[in-house]
């Protein structure tokens, strides 16, 4: 058996080629074995694969043995690997994560795919790809956003399909020291992503908002790709509860992680030219984004997706819950 790590190397160089040779293997190498979740100090061969399959789905000779020489082996998930990309450039096919806009706006992040009557569409926020109310269905949507140099017909991906107004109010700040207070917390350089909104104190609610969200069809199915950027596929959907570890990716400021600080939340949000709008039932999270990460998809680190990015400052990260998202829309995974 071999015990230290330089006999493992050499075990693995003559073992790697055949290993590399079976199905679903992307990467070897010499790793601590982990058990139940828990990284122990046996020194091990990795075989990370990019999704786990079954025993029962595999024939003998495509298994990674248990061990090879008496060395165990490790079977572990990290998704395919990929050449980072500045995601405000041009991508054919465009994976969540990357550049996007209407014509008419600096530029956004296209968030990820949904299904609507078995097509799939692009989403991201209404700020993103409907210019808050100003659009049309059937306005053309450009990847990379046109602060990323996208042009219009050149980068012309999709058509606006479809979007959920927001119900705006134009009232002034209020003088009330405490809610300015509160306002200037959340403010400190804050801008709403993809736009100037920031949170701001109103004096009295408006119409309450659920989400700002909107999809877009593309104009060819191959255009896009179901994944996300450093991230990969979807596993499903869950719920942004209290606590939870968040991870997104973004136009601007890339990978990051977070952490869910408040559920329930209402927060009035201000759009620019003096309107606000006020949103109810959200998530916040703590500085994660930037702007121009506007519509970023937000996942738990098991890869559900959680909510859907559309504000905050430089503390804070608004994200709607992609529970309200889903159904307002009337998409799904």
């Amino acid at each position: 058996m071999a015990n230290t790590i330089q006999d493992i190397r050499q075990l693995l160089y003559g073992a790697r080629r055949q290993l590399m040779n079976k199905p679903n293997v992307i990467a070897t190498g010499v790793g601590y074995k982990i058990t139940g979740g828990v990284k122990t100090e046996e020194l091990c061969i990795t075989c990370s694969v990019s999704e786990k399959v079954n025993k029962a789905d595999l024939t003998s000779s495509d298994m990674v043995p248990s061990a090879i020489e008496d060395t165990p082996t490790d079977v572990i998930q990290t998704k395919r690997f990929r050449v980072f990309q500045d995601p405000t450039g041009r991508f054919r096919p465009a994976p969540g994560g990357v550049s996007i806009g209407h014509i008419d706006i600096s530029a956004g992040t296209l968030g990820c795919l949904v299904r609507k009557n078995g097509e799939f569409y692009i989403l991201s926020n209404n700020h993103v790809l409907a210019n808050v109310n100003a659009a049309n269905i059937g306005d053309p949507i450009i990847q990379p956003g046109a602060h990323d140099g996208g042009k219009f017909p050149d980068d012309h991906i999709a058509d606006l399909a479809d979007f959920v107004p927001i119900n705006i109010s134009g009232m002034v700040p209020s003088d009330c020291n405490v809610a300015g207070v509160v306002a200037d917390i959340l403010n400190t350089s804050a801008r709403f992503f993809g736009s100037s909104t920031r949170l701001q104190s109103v004096r009295a609610q408006a119409t309450e908002n659920l989400v700002d969200c909107a999809i877009a069809k593309p104009l060819q199915p191959d255009w896009v790709i179901d994944e996300i950027l450093q991230i990969g596929t979807i596993e499903g959907m869950a719920e942004g509860e209290l606590g939870i570890d968040v991870q997104k990716y973004g136009r601007t400021t890339q990978y990051t992680t977070g952490r869910i600080e408040q559920i329930d939340v209402t927060a009035n949000v201000q759009l620019g030219g003096g309107r606000y709008a006020v949103f109810t039932d959200q998530l916040m999270a703590g500085a994660m984004s930037q702007p121009g990460d506007s519509g970023s998809a937000v996942l738990d680190m098991q890869g559900n997706i959680v909510g859907l990015l559309f504000a905050g400052s430089e503390e804070t990260t608004l994200i709607n819950r992609i529970q309200n998202v889903f159904t307002a829309l009337g998409v799904s995974r």
